[in-house]
């Protein structure tokens, strides 16, 4: 099987233009901010006591705002298609 530098290349450059473009910044940057929102959730008005699923544990709880942020940001509602 031959090496095609030609095809490569194209391909390199497609994935650079993939990572630049606002279409995969968009979601990274909400599950950063939900996941933030999540622990801040949780410093400031979390359950200490343990009883609470989602808010008794900072990782759990920055998970479930990370998925929030990016379950926002993935609808289709955002997208004007409701």
């Amino acid at each position: 099987m031959k090496f095609d530098r030609e095809a490569y290349g194209q391909y390199q450059s497609k994935v650079k233009a993939f990572l630049k473009s606002w279409r995969f910044w968009r979601p990274f940057i909400a599950v950063l901010i939900g996941g933030l929102a999540g622990f801040l959730y949780y410093y400031f008005v979390g359950c200490k006591s343990g009883s609470c699923s989602i808010t008794s544990d900072p990782y759990i709880s920055a998970l479930w705002g990370g998925l929030m942020g990016l379950f926002l940001v993935n609808s289709p509602c955002s997208r004007g298609k409701c």
